[in-house]
């Protein structure tokens, strides 16, 4: 489990600022889901902590220490659409992740090093519920198992923070039941700090610890990049990683 602190977090792109005046405190094992109306800088805020954006202006620390300049195996992300490879295995897309971080030249492990690998990634399949799907490829895989998948592929690190963009947006009513059990089961088990972004406002009070709002309170109609979303509600729930309770 990690804390966040995020201070005084800008973000500005040429004419327009996306994010202002951020301030905020996450304790570590919370769940942190993020609503808000489209194009209010959820997703940034998601980029931001992942490394793949830079702040214009503040800092985002992770257990006290700055964010690292580029994303590394402390964070691990979902995003709506299946980030796997389909020209291989469940399997091959779950230990690529331990090939390239133990051996970058090659992308392959070999020996005692791939049989531990193998090890650490069947753990992560069966906690994700494919154990039956090892050797099938993405193609012959459902919308909803592709997804338990893209979450393997972001557990196998064992990252301290897991990020969710949407990722249960696409799915049918069932089968997104099915993978909020999923996720709260693995969030009590592994006891992650966890960042999603959604817009369907049911599924974030099932599912979080904290629901924040992003938004901006400050608008100019002749200049609407002038402004940037801040966080303009902060909800504690009554849910926590022990027992899942509210």
């Amino acid at each position: 489990m990690s804390r966040i602190s995020v201070r005084n977090l800008w973000m500005e792109y040429p004419g327009q600022i996306v994010l202002e005046r951020i301030n905020l405190e996450v304790a570590p094992g919370e769940f942190c889901v993020l609503i808000g109306p489209s194009g209010c800088g959820k997703t940034t805020f998601l980029r931001l902590l992942l490394s793949m954006e830079v702040p214009t202006r503040g800092e985002i620390l992770l257990d006290g220490e700055r964010l690292p300049a580029e994303p590394g195996p402390d964070r691990g992300v979902v995003f709506q659409r299946y980030s796997v490879f389909p020209h291989l295995t469940v399997i091959q897309n779950v230990i690529l992740g331990l090939e390239f971080a133990g051996s970058r030249m090659l992308g392959k492990l070999y020996g005692a090093a791939r049989r531990r690998a193998i090890e650490d990634a069947d753990q992560v399949i069966e906690a994700v519920g494919l154990n039956a799907s090892r050797d099938k490829y993405p193609a012959q895989l459902s919308g909803g198992m592709q997804q338990r998948l893209a979450i393997a592929q972001a557990l196998i690190r064992k990252p301290k923070l897991l990020l969710l963009d949407e990722p249960f947006g696409a799915l049918d009513p069932g089968t997104k039941h099915q993978m909020h059990d999923l996720i709260i089961r693995l969030w009590q088990e592994q006891q992650i700090t966890i960042f999603m972004v959604t817009h369907d406002l049911k599924e974030g009070f099932t599912l979080a610890t904290r629901v924040l709002t992003f938004d901006k309170v400050r608008t100019d109609p002749d200049a609407p990049g002038a402004y940037g979303a801040t966080i303009t509600f902060d909800l504690p729930l009554e849910r926590r990683p022990s027992d899942g309770s509210r």
